[in-house]
């Protein structure tokens, strides 16, 4: 029987000429499409003209739909084209706002058991207000709303990015809101003059009864957000995306020191998900409190909707893989494809310069000077004249765009070990430096909403030097004189794992080098999940071995050319017991009174080998 067959299905045949499956499709079209045009219009007669027009479309352009589970945003996007058209050839503009008098025939029964819900005045208000936005401001809200559409399918829809429709959506709500305070309906109540139209433009009592809208469907997002209010101070620049980056696809390579003064090599630009693509990508960075704290990342391939579409998001809690209607949560932060270390328009361009003539690329990207909250950085791949761009607003006012927006159907793997899930754990470091005895103990967290109450500190003793390092400050002492010399706080963390930050622990460590410019070299066996890094300085060569699945330093070699001058080794620990709470204390804070040095970057651990590193 046609009744029994699926949506996809039914579609499927109607396509390949099935009369009976084509008259089925339109009979249950025609009953939603009959709801989403009312709203829209709150007209009956107009509303079934334009259902008809847009029935009589999709039976003659249905072949034409390329993916039959978009098939609402495909017929949706039709009747806002007959709607829009309607009203630029008749010029019906002015004359869009009705009685509710004239409501009648077979739609007489929306308002049956609705009158004692809320006065007449205020359905008029919320219904007047309806009435005076424009189509597709009242399009994007209905979809949205009372259709339960996803930005992406509403973008489909209306023929416009996801972005477009985010921005559409914000200015609706404003217009809306904008239409209700004028006959003194506050900002707080817009969500429940949302609810009440749904309830008095629904088709039955039954209908009304089911409709409710959630907060988090009239969010708009972060980005929109910052665009919609943006003051005088934003800035848009563009530039050209470096590297792209990779959720765990990993290929060999090597960055050899270039004597070059002016790199004429351009870093090649590897697609994030398969090398060998073409398609369209994005890569959104949010740096909340500025562009050397917590950095977010959200980077799309393909077009939302098709089964190539593919989705990597870190945010404040996790890092996220999405693709094939599935979701990895993995440990470890996003890095460069071809090993390149990531670089930012908000990076000093002496720190870019230095590591392109490192990498032996010329530099690819504008620099942003940036100040204050709220940086966003966009850079886009093969979109159609399109540049890349970046927004900096101090206004981060709106609700997050960088949280998780794919199909409620999708399967989450979560592949994080027990620290991960967590979010923190502790680690011990142990070995040798130039004969002393090193060990320590130390904190460290791996997103961003860990790291207020579990933040990251680290106490080191090397023969009888103790390195102290925690949220609030840094020092060294030695022992018997307990001597103690401060420091800027994060200054030991320079050279090691910082995962809170946002960066996969290889563009940490590179990027602390190039910092102090120092050289280094990067490489990878294939299949191997180590890399290794080289840092060169003056004769002595730190070799950093680091889990790539991780996300952490699992050691730190010291070389000479007479040979080895030590090393750390790190392990982490999985499972938190109270035996280990009571092993790691952290550290208390020192008496000194004396003004904090300043910090010489992941130079301290090449001065802890060449044993400068005193206290004074």
């Amino acid at each position: 029987m046609v009744q029994e067959l699926s949506e996809i299905e039914l579609i499927r045949r109607a396509q390949k000429g099935d009369r009976q499956c084509l008259e089925q499709l339109a009979r249950q079209a025609r009953e939603r499409l009959r709801t989403y045009v009312y709203r829209m219009t709150q007209r009956d007669d107009l509303a079934q003209e334009i259902v008809q027009e847009t029935l009589l479309e999709m039976c003659k352009v249905l072949g034409k739909l390329k993916n039959n589970d978009r098939f609402w945003p495909w017929l949706y996007g039709i009747a806002v084209n007959k709607l829009r058209r309607h009203y630029r050839t008749e010029q019906k503009q002015k004359r869009l706002a009705v009685s509710s008098a004239k409501r009648k025939g077979r739609y007489k029964d929306r308002q049956d058991g609705l009158e004692n819900l809320v006065s007449e005045e205020l359905k008029q208000i919320v219904s007047g207000a309806m009435k005076k936005l424009r189509t597709r401001h009242k399009a994007v809200l209905i979809m949205r709303c009372y259709d339960g559409m996803t930005h992406s399918e509403i973008a489909e829809s209306l023929g416009c990015s996801e972005f477009s429709t985010r921005m559409l959506f914000l200015r609706a709500k404003k217009a809306l809101q904008k239409e209700l305070s004028r006959n003194g309906i506050g900002k707080g109540a817009l969500l429940t003059a949302l609810v009440l139209f749904g309830k008095i433009t629904a088709p039955s009592k039954a209908a009304a009864a089911q409709i409710s809208i959630s907060a988090s469907t009239v969010k708009v997002g972060l980005l929109t957000g910052i665009v919609g209010l943006a003051t005088t101070k934003t800035a848009i620049v563009t530039f050209t995306a470096a590297s792209a980056l990779t959720a765990g696809t990993i290929v060999t390579t090597s960055a050899p020191w270039k004597d070059a003064d002016v790199p004429t090599a351009n870093t090649q630009v590897i697609s994030q998900f398969d090398q060998n693509s073409n398609a369209p990508e994005e890569h959104w960075y949010y740096f909340p409190q500025g562009a050397s704290q917590f950095m977010m990342m959200r980077a799309t391939s393909g077009v939302v909707g098709e089964k190539s579409y593919k989705l990597v998001l870190q945010n404040e809690n996790a890092n996220y893989s999405f693709g094939n209607n599935s979701v990895n949560i993995n440990n470890y932060r996003t890095w460069a494809s071809d090993f390149s270390v990531l670089k930012f328009p908000t990076d000093d361009p002496e720190l870019v310069d230095f590591i392109c003539k490192v990498e032996g690329s010329s530099r690819s990207m504008k620099h942003l000077r940036a100040k204050g909250k709220g940086l966003l950085v966009i850079a886009a791949r093969n979109k159609d004249n399109s540049e890349p761009w970046a927004i900096r607003s101090s206004n981060v006012l709106e609700e997050g765009y960088f949280q998780s927006d794919w199909p409620t159907t999708a399967n989450v793997i979560d592949n994080r070990d027990v620290m991960h899930k967590r979010g923190w754990t502790y680690f011990r470091v142990t070995g040798q430096i130039n004969g002393e005895n090193v060990s320590g103990i130390g904190r460290i967290p791996f997103v961003c909403a860990t790291s207020t109450q579990y933040s990251p500190w680290l106490k080191l003793r090397v023969g009888s030097m103790t390195i102290v390092d925690s949220k609030n400050e840094a020092y060294v002492h030695s022992s018997p004189s307990q001597n103690v010399t401060k420091y800027q706080s994060g200054s030991f963390f320079k050279g090691f794992a910082k995962p809170w930050l946002g960066l996969h622990t290889i563009d940490v460590v590179r990027r602390d080098a190039a910092a102090q410019r120092v050289r280094f070299e990067t490489k990878h066996t294939p299949g191997s999940r180590f890399a290794q890094v080289e840092l060169i300085r003056e004769g002595l060569r730190l070799i950093y071995n680091i889990d790539l699945e991780t996300d952490v330093i699992d050691e730190i070699t010291f070389l000479t050319d007479q040979g080895e001058k030590g090393n750390l080794k790190f392990s982490y620990i999985q499972t938190i017991n109270d035996v280990i709470n009571e092993e790691f204390v952290p550290p208390s804070r020192s008496k000194s009174m004396g003004a904090s040095k300043s910090s010489s970057g992941l130079l301290w651990l090449t001065q802890l080998v060449e044993g400068s590193l005193t206290v004074d």
